[in-house]
């Protein structure tokens, strides 16, 4: 029977609070000497090899932090654990922590030295402020013993961006989910019939972009025919890289690579930055961007906002993901009627900088609380994981459930999800007396999507968005990232410092110079409001990371 417990962390404690009391851990559970793999191969198969199924020689437990999302809480009728204990010997026990605070409970479990030994949902960053501490394993130490991992690192060329995981000591501590193929998951969701109505081509460009808004406003004078939802945040994002610097979501620490002058330079001062800002302004000027949109969060509403207006004609082109095309369909079902709208998420439109889209990117994978290196089943746990993560059969379970139950499979591979079920996330099946994900806890949002082939990635999308893969891969370019700069735990400490004021500067004046609420002949006033916070002395702290890591790995 598998055991689950519930974190209830005192409400009042911070992850300010979680990172200091981290960094008072001590590292001596997480020494990579300590580990015998000799010793502690209980349960361990002999000759464990890539794309085969791991099955323990003997049961072994292996507890999992889980992250609960409010509409889709884990019952006891998840077949999902049943079939892995069934195929692995493995049980897995689950802690659970709630969506709502999840970094922050997750963070607070670490400190205290409580997590379970399997940390998932962690993306590239934000295993940073456990690795001096000790509270996390140096994965990179063991990933000869996961042969899937290692496969398709290899097959799908990633080398180089796991290199990009190391941090300061040149160890990793994370493992990520793998992407055969890597696209953004936002971009704009246009309404094509509309684009097409009013004589405009979809956007290519930018310009091309604003054209076509332009044409719309005019046939559409009560419209504000842009939109974002999240805050701005979704939309500067994917825009960025079309003029050459980093936004929104994808601020990161602030810095980016200036290939000319071969150093980082703080991206929300830079030319690039300015342009951008000044273009988005130029559409609220003219009315062709919804204002409300930019201001009012995802969890505020400001996405179900968008899609109203997208259902009554106001807005006809929104930031969104696949997902969000199916929420702007059921919308405009309700209004236009079914088949009288056509919807479809096109490539981030280019810019100055060229047809560049955001780096390729990783997806979510897991850390490993220090505290297995003393267990005896450590390699076998990094086998199952090895097995759950990466083993193509694994993902395609983990999505679709069991073969011949919830699903089949043609020949040429072509899944299909039997008529009794559905996966109401893709909008499969609908109306379907049970959906895999809530019934059943396949397709869940844990440890379904984060390793996935192309094909798998298809499986489950709908044409268009297949499509739209498609015309990313052949028409937009994956910007370089920047260098990597890990820091060490001083460097660590004082940039967290520097960094948040100067990031919450240049959040807020964005979007006052956007809405018009700020004067853009103040840009330079701007600036120096960031250079008097610190910005230099900030950027050449990273900047110097950069070089001694660079030093230091030839």
């Amino acid at each position: 029977m598998r055991r689950t417990a519930w974190v209830r962390a005192a409400a009042a404690t911070g992850v300010v609070a979680a990172l200091i009391s981290t960094s008072a851990c001590t590292a001596e559970s997480g020494d990579a000497s300590e580990v015998d793999i000799e010793a502690q191969s209980v349960g361990a198969m002999e000759d464990f090899a890539a794309d085969e199924q791991f099955k323990a020689t003997e049961p072994i437990d292996v507890s999992m932090l889980w992250t609960d999302w409010p509409e889709v809480p884990v019952t006891d009728d998840w077949e999902i654990f049943d079939v892995i204990e069934e195929r692995t010997g493995v049980t897995i026990d689950l802690t659970h922590i709630p969506f709502s605070d999840a970094t922050e409970k997750r963070s607070l479990l670490i400190s205290a030295g409580d997590s379970p030994t399997v940390i998932p949902l962690v993306y590239t960053g934000e295993e940073a402020p456990f690795v001096s501490s000790g509270a996390v394993l140096p994965i990179s130490d063991y990933v000869e013993y996961m042969p899937n991992f290692q496969k398709y690192v290899e097959e799908w060329d990633l080398g180089d961006m796991i290199d990009r995981l190391k941090q300061a000591d040149g160890k990793y501590y994370m493992v990520p989910g793998l992407q055969e193929v890597s696209v953004p998951v936002f971009s704009l969701v246009i309404r094509k019939d509309v684009f097409d109505e009013v004589g405009a081509p979809a956007p290519e460009t930018w310009e091309d972009l604003r054209t076509g808004l332009e044409l719309i406003k005019a046939k559409y004078p009560d419209s504000q025919p842009l939109a974002d939802g999240f805050e701005g945040q979704s939309m500067l994002n994917y825009a960025a890289h079309a003029f050459g610097t980093q936004a929104g979501w994808g601020f990161g620490d602030g810095t980016i690579w200036n290939e000319e002058k071969g150093e980082l330079e703080y991206a929300g001062a830079s030319e690039g930055y300015r342009d951008m800002v000044e273009f988005f302004h130029g559409l609220v000027e003219d009315g062709l961007l919804d204002t409300e949109s930019f201001t009012a969060s995802d969890a505020g509403g400001g996405a179900a906002n968008v899609a109203e207006k997208m259902a009554n004609n106001q807005v006809f082109a929104a930031s969104g993901s696949n997902g969000t095309v199916n929420e702007f369909a059921t919308a405009l079902d309700a209004t236009a009627g079914a088949g009288n709208y056509e919807l479809v998420q096109i490539a981030p439109p280019g810019g100055e900088a060229g047809m560049i889209v955001e780096p390729r990117n990783f997806w979510n994978g897991f850390m490993l609380s220090a505290d297995i290196a003393e267990s005896p089943n450590f390699l076998a746990t990094l086998q199952f994981l090895d097995w759950l993560y990466y083993n193509p059969e694994a993902r395609e379970m983990l999505r679709w459930g069991v073969e011949g139950e919830t699903y089949e499979k043609d020949a040429d591979g072509t899944i299909t999800l039997k008529p009794e079920f559905s996966l109401d996330d893709f909008n499969i099946n609908r109306g379907a007396p049970t959906d895999i994900k809530t019934d059943l806890g396949w397709s869940n949002d844990v440890l379904a999507g984060s390793t996935e082939s192309r094909s798998l990635k298809e499986s489950y999308n709908a044409p268009q968005f297949v499509e739209y893969i498609d015309t990313v891969l052949s028409t937009r370019t994956p910007r370089d990232p920047s260098p990597p700069a890990p820091l060490d735990e001083a460097e660590l400490e004082q940039a967290s410092l520097m960094s948040t004021p100067l990031s919450d500067a240049v959040r807020t004046a964005t979007l006052q110079f956007i809405l018009g609420d700020r004067d853009l002949a103040e840009w330079d006033a701007y600036v120096a409001e960031l250079e008097a916070a610190g910005m230099q002395n900030y950027v050449e702290l990273v900047d110097g990371a950069r070089e001694r890591f660079a030093e230091q790995n030839g």
